[in-house]
């Protein structure tokens, strides 16, 4: 295969679902600096996958599956350094400056890693508009399980909010 081909078709492909990755990097990370490595690094492990990507099923699933993994990846090598880092303040980009948005949406991303690393991700993947289909495909669990798991994360989340 020709190189610039595969390249041109991996860089737009990433383009396309760069928002994805984003989300998936600012919710598994507390800081700027780890949100930006652990970005890299899904892009690094989409780009060694790409090749044997088969295509048996959609292009996005396989980088959330790509990218979960490789968020998790990342979590377990840096409980294994066994420092803590600060968190900074998120950096949200939208067009439109509404501070009561931009606090809500701050406040969603602080319950949303609250969560394991398996309900992040669900959550991650519900947020994004997925179906429960495809979030079992992704994720490898069952299709009643994932709904099971969102009710309890739904739970879950809404007792977090009654304690503040």
């Amino acid at each position: 295969m020709h190189l610039n081909s595969k390249e041109t078709r991996f860089t737009t492909l990433i383009k396309d679902n760069e928002g994805m990755i984003f989300k998936i990097s600012r919710a598994y990370c507390d800081n700027t600096q780890d949100q930006k490595d652990l970005y890299q690094d899904i892009v690094f492990q989409l780009w060694k996958g790409f090749d044997s990507f088969r295509g048996d099923s959609k292009a996005s699933t396989w980088m959330y599956r790509v990218a979960l993994n490789t968020a998790f990846s990342f979590l377990r090598k840096e409980k294994r350094k066994g420092h803590k880092v600060q968190m900074d303040d998120l950096q949200i980009a939208y067009e439109a400056h509404d501070p009561i948005l931009e606090e809500r949406i701050k406040e969603m991303y602080n319950q949303i890693r609250a969560l394991s690393d398996v309900e992040k991700g669900i959550m991650l993947l519900l947020l994004e508009g997925k179906k429960y289909e495809e979030i079992a495909e992704i994720t490898g669990f069952t299709r009643t399980a994932i709904g099971t798991r969102i009710s309890r994360i739904k739970e879950k989340l809404k007792k977090q909010l009654v304690k503040k």
